[in-house]
This record gives C-alpha cells, sequence and structure tokens, in this order.
C-alpha cells in the first residue's frame, strides 16, 4: 500500500488523521528561548493560550530532513511499498524541500514520491485526504502522486483575518502588503496564488466575514466538489459550515488552525478551503 505522509500545517483533525493513516512530521514553534515540536510538546489548546499570555509573537521554524527520513523508515517497516510526501507551499517554508532531502537521501528501498501542495492548513490537508483516497482504493504510486497533485491544483482558500500583524512580522505577507495601510481600518480578506499569500480585498467588520465569504462561493454554483471551514477562534465558525453544509450537500470539515498556521495568521481567523470540479 502506498503511505501517505504530510507536515503539521496541514491541520487535520485527529480523527480524520487516524482515518486515513496519515502520517504527519511536525514542524517546531519557538516562544523567545522555548522551542516545542508541533503536536507533540504543543497542542493547539495549549499553544493559543500561550499566545494569549506571550508579550512576543512565536516563530515557526521547518522540521530537519531527519524528521522526514525517521517517518519514511517506519513505514518501510510497516510494509509500505510506496511513499508519497505532500507538504505546504515552498513560497511558505522550507518543509517541501527538507522532505526532498530526505527522500534523496533514503535508503529504504521503495519509490518516495515528494509534492508540493502550494497550499496550507485545510488546503493541504484536503489534498491529503484525497491521496490517502487514492491509495486506499489500491492505487499505484504514480495515481496517487497524480491525485495530490491534481487536487492541489484544483483547491482554492479564502480567508478573514483580524489582523495582518502575524503575517507581516513573521515574513509570510507577500502580496497581502498592499493592505498593510489600511490594516487599522479594515478586516484583511487574503488567499493563496501560486503558493503565496496574496490580498484578496477587505471589509470592515468581523461580523461581514460570513457574508463575505458566502458571497464568494455563490460565484460558483455546482462547481464546488469538497469544502471545508479554517478558523482560529471566530464565533460565526457554526454559521458557515451550516451554510457550506447546504451548498455541497454534505458536512465539511472544520478545521481549527495549529500552532504552524496560528503563528502567521493570528487570532480571530475565518475562512473557507474548497476544491473545484
Amino acid at each position: 500500500m502506498i503511505r501517505i505522509v504530510t507536515d503539521s500545517s496541514c491541520d487535520l483533525p485527529s480523527e480524520v488523521v487516524e482515518q486515513h493513516r496519515v502520517s504527519v512530521v511536525p514542524l517546531t514553534i519557538r516562544f523567545g528561548d522555548e522551542e516545542f515540536i508541533d503536536g507533540v510538546e504543543l497542542s493547539a489548546d495549549g499553544f493559543w493560550e500561550r499566545v494569549a499570555a506571550a508579550a512576543d509573537l512565536p516563530e515557526t521554524a521547518t522540521p530537519p530532513a531527519g524528521r522526514f527520513h525517521d517517518v519514511f523508515r517506519s513505514l518501510v517497516s510497516e510494509g509500505a511499498d510506496g511513499i508519497v510526501a505532500i507538504c505546504l507551499s515552498s513560497e511558505l517554508s522550507g518543509t517541501v524541500q527538507a522532505a526532498r532531502l530526505a527522500a534523496e537521501n533514503s535508503t529504504a528501498g521503495i519509490p518516495i514520491r515528494v509534492v508540493d501542495s502550494r497550499s496550507v492548513s485545510l488546503g493541504l490537508g484536503m489534498s491529503v485526504v484525497a491521496a490517502a483516497g487514492r491509495s486506499a482504493a489500491g492505487g499505484t504510486i504514480d495515481a496517487v502522486e497524480e491525485t495530490a497533485r491534481d487536487a492541489a491544483g484544483r483547491t482554492n482558500l479564502l480567508a478573514v483575518l483580524d489582523t495582518l500583524d502575524h503575517l507581516k512580522r513573521g515574513g509570510r505577507i507577500g502580496g497581502a502588503a498592499a493592505l498593510v495601510g489600511e490594516v487599522l481600518k479594515v478586516k484583511p480578506l487574503i488567499t493563496l496564488r501560486d503558493g503565496a499569500v496574496t490580498a484578496a480585498g477587505r471589509i470592515r467588520t468581523r461580523k461581514r466575514a460570513v457574508g463575505a465569504l458566502l458571497d464568494h462561493l455563490a460565484g460558483l454554483p455546482g462547481s464546488i466538489e469538497a469544502a471545508g471551514v479554517i478558523h482560529s477562534g471566530h464565533e460565526e465558525v457554526g454559521r458557515i459550515a451550516e451554510a457550506l453544509a447546504t451548498m455541497v450537500g454534505e458536512e465539511p470539515t472544520v478545521a481549527r488552525l495549529g500552532p504552524v498556521v496560528g503563528t502567521h495568521a493570528g487570532p480571530g481567523v475565518l475562512g473557507v478551503v474548497y476544491r473545484t470540479r
């Protein structure tokens, strides 16, 4: 069987990870001089508690290639016939390079493919789930890799941030820099374009976030294949999830931002991730 590997920026709920037998390589989170391995030494709840109390913003660090190497070796011992590693956008992190280095230097004796999702959070997670489904159906490594790349190419993310401070200080602001001058007057709407953060508009209040997201989705009738909600503590999560369920015909995955994406997006985020047909 082809096994799937991803990184901890995927924000997939633990039950989804377990259901699809996905192996997750953690990034590292830093609060000042303290370092924590994401999901191992620091949970999402623990992260947000620290953010609320910390004087300075946290930072993230790319996992060393050795972490991927250890996971690859473990999967070989479990009988994997091949491995497809799907990672967060190379425009946002060096994680995919670490995975490639580990794959190139692997002595596992099985094929290992590395896919740059050009996305993050549930955008990455949805491509991981699609690839895992193809693997479970008996797909070859070529078929699983192609499924991951195809899903990634049809996946979109749109989110309302409460502030651009976290993106700006973390150096991930990209094309959203144009909104910085108005950060005190608006709530920035961002998307990913070619794997990088890009401005997608602005709204005046948090209460209008749901309307802005639903207005966007309303322009895609019948073309949404799968969808999910991402958030970091927004009061309208239930409302957007209910609306998405009506649009897509099934309950969307709801993912709370974990330490990796939360570090750069900050609190108060509400967004939708969707894959077009």
